[in-house]
């Protein structure tokens, strides 16, 4: 069973290379994301990028820094499939899966402007924000000394493989691809 972590900026492309994986190699998603919203909603909070943050930092505090990948990695297990663990954040959440054997840990990022333009076309829940507030989401979750926040930049710095995303999809999917035959040889 091989497991791909997949880190990132906002807006980079880490859904478009989860679809390449799904779709053309079978591997099953496991999302940070959605398992959040799950969460938010049973506390009927407003699913938005601050209570994603906050409930999200509160499960780490509360049990381990990488507590939500290691619950979807449990998951991922009982299916023994190759398996995508989308939105890795903290570089607990790497180590823990890097312990757990057969981890390849994605990173993807692109220009901020193209980010921006990319979520505005994509228009999920956490996405409806003016430029200035994506940008200072960003930096939020870029640097931490707190194990329990995000720490982008250290989990992209940790990544195995890094996709530079400010071309085309077929630029991307075609540097993926690449990865992926290295991965299987």
């Amino acid at each position: 069973m091989i497991i791909i972590g997949i880190t990132g900026t906002l807006g980079a492309g880490k859904g478009t290379i989860v679809e390449l994986l799904k779709n053309e190699y079978g591997y099953k998603h496991y999302s940070v994301r959605d398992y959040l919203v799950d969460e938010i909603k049973k506390r009927n909070l407003d699913v938005n990028r601050d209570s994603m943050t906050s409930v999200a930092n509160e499960l780490r505090s509360n049990n381990s820094p990488s507590f939500i990948t290691d619950e979807l990695y449990n998951k991922a297990i009982k299916n023994n499939e190759n398996c995508i663990i989308e939105s890795i954040r903290t570089p607990g959440e790497i180590d823990s899966l890097h312990n757990k054997g057969s981890f390849y840990l994605f990173a993807v990022d692109a220009d901020s402007k193209i980010r921006y333009n990319r979520i505005q076309i994509r228009k999920s829940s956490t996405d409806n924000i003016d430029y200035h507030t994506f940008i200072a989401n960003e930096k939020r979750e870029m640097n931490t000394d707190d194990p329990n926040k995000q720490n982008l930049a250290k989990c992209i710095s940790l990544a195995d493989f890094v996709f530079n995303n400010n071309g085309d999809i077929n630029k991307l999917n075609v540097s993926v691809r690449e990865v992926i035959s290295k991965i299987n040889n």
